[in-house]
């Protein structure tokens, strides 16, 4: 029965992968897949293994590990909420209403600046986002523009890195209690800056970055300047802080992070019930501005996706199997021992992992890893925990393919794989290895 676990597992994910062609939202499989893994553990009788890795009922390991997805799903669905608010009040127009030069190569490293900077801040999905609504401001050249938008999504994978609200994977990891903010923070923002300064040199001296944009492109971005609304600036700051405070929280109270969450986002919900976007606001534009639109905004599909692929990915983590050395441990555990007897070096586990979260979703295989290496062994801020939130979050850059910033971008600007293949990727691949080697060389000998 475990091998046709395995195999339900193994069918939904390429489904997933495959979700374009099949024409099937990716949450589908991933609900299927989910509940169809923990069918079969019950109807084949099959033991299970809890958080301490030792054989327990069923009932109480699927419990436990639903409490942490439920973490998870509610920290996102407060951030996604603060993030939308300021998308409604326009906040994020403060910004990229004051980037007003003419030159190709400065545009380029403040696009990549403002992006490796507001995906720490927000995430890197968000920071997608807001780029490319300025990019198509300011460049309506969309040949041109495809340069600027692949080069931000480098960007914003290698902020997200290294904050723990950065990306989803390092959230996963943040509340997992796998890594500390600090801890976080201090080992993976000299890696995430090298990540990306790298690409952003070498691209300075290509020919899509050489010039200056158009004088006729720049009058027809003076005129898309979006207008900023009353409570534009109000919004940003309260919602910007309320994000930035989430950590703070958790390290005074020690609460989990989904706490804070909550406690930032009825504060920014509090405030945006009582600013006023414009001079003539009646009760019926109040709704245009409300809490209630933000989160009928909120993409709930990724919620959902998210929820079925951890569930499916608990039960491969607690279903026992007998490992290399003859002891029953879960299923994904006895990978680990296997990888470890086939390559002793765990930086090239790691770094082999980056690779694969180019071509499958990095959410996925974090938590596989998290249930793949035991807390005794690697406690809270091991560089493993680290090598990994970096590998995961910045070698999705790789392929278009490989992160939600660059399937978010791919979509608003309907890139070509190929394309990006053959312009970016290699990049992305430099800034990558560079920032991984940083990494290596920091804990080889500091």
């Amino acid at each position: 029965m475990v091998t046709v676990v395995i195999i339900i597992f193994i069918l939904g994910y390429v489904s997933i992968v495959f979700e374009h062609p099949l024409r099937v939202d990716k949450s589908v499989p991933a609900l299927l897949m989910g509940s169809l893994c923990w069918a079969c553990i019950s109807l084949g009788g099959l033991e299970v293994v809890d958080h301490h890795h030792h054989v327990g009922p069923m009932k109480e390991v699927l419990l436990h590990h639903i409490g942490k997805v439920a973490e998870i799903l509610l920290f996102l669905l407060g951030a996604m909420t603060i993030v939308e608010l300021i998308d409604l009040h326009q906040g994020f127009s403060v910004i990229t209403n004051r980037i007003t030069t003419t030159s190709k190569t400065k545009m380029m490293w403040l696009v990549c600046i403002l992006a490796f900077f507001l995906s720490a801040t927000l995430d890197n999905l968000a920071a997608t986002i807001v780029l490319v609504s300025l990019l198509r401001r300011v460049i309506p050249d969309k040949t041109e523009r495809l340069w600027f938008v692949c080069m931000g999504v480098i960007a914003a994978n290698a902020g997200g890195a290294w904050s723990p609200i950065g990306d989803v994977t390092t959230t996963m990891l943040w509340i997992a209690e796998k890594v500390s903010t600090v801890g976080l923070i201090s080992q993976l923002v000299v890696p995430s800056v090298v990540c990306i300064l790298v690409p952003v040199i070498i691209a300075s001296y290509l020919p899509a970055f050489r010039g200056n944009i158009s004088p006729s492109d720049r009058d027809l971005e003076a005129k898309k300047k979006t207008e900023l609304l009353l409570s534009s600036r109000t919004v940003l700051f309260v919602g910007v802080g309320g994000l930035i405070f989430v950590p703070i929280f958790k390290a005074v109270t020690g609460l989990p992070p989904y706490v804070g969450m909550m406690l930032s986002l009825g504060v920014v919900w509090l405030v945006s019930e009582f600013v006023h976007p414009e001079d003539d606001f009646t009760e019926e534009r109040k709704r245009l501005y409300s809490a209630q639109t933000a989160l009928s905004r909120i993409e709930m599909s990724s919620i959902i996706f998210f929820l079925g692929i951890l569930v499916a990915v608990a039960a491969l983590e607690s279903v026992v199997v007998t490992g290399p050395t003859g002891k029953k441990v879960g299923l994904l555990m006895a990978l680990a021992e296997q990888l470890q007897a086939v390559i002793p070096n765990q930086d090239i586990v790691i770094i082999l992992l980056g690779f694969v979260s180019a071509i499958i979703d990095n959410v996925p295989l974090v938590a596989a890893s998290m249930g793949m290496y035991l807390v005794d062994q690697f406690p809270m801020d091991h560089k493993l925990w680290h090598f990994i939130a970096y590998s995961a979050g910045t070698g999705g850059s790789m392929l278009i393919i490989g992160s939600a910033a660059g399937v978010a971008a791919m979509g608003m600007e309907r890139i070509n794989f190929i394309w990006y293949l053959k312009n970016i990727a290699w990049l992305a691949f430099l800034g990558f290895m560079a920032g991984a080697l940083t990494f290596i060389g920091m804990n080889a000998f500091l």
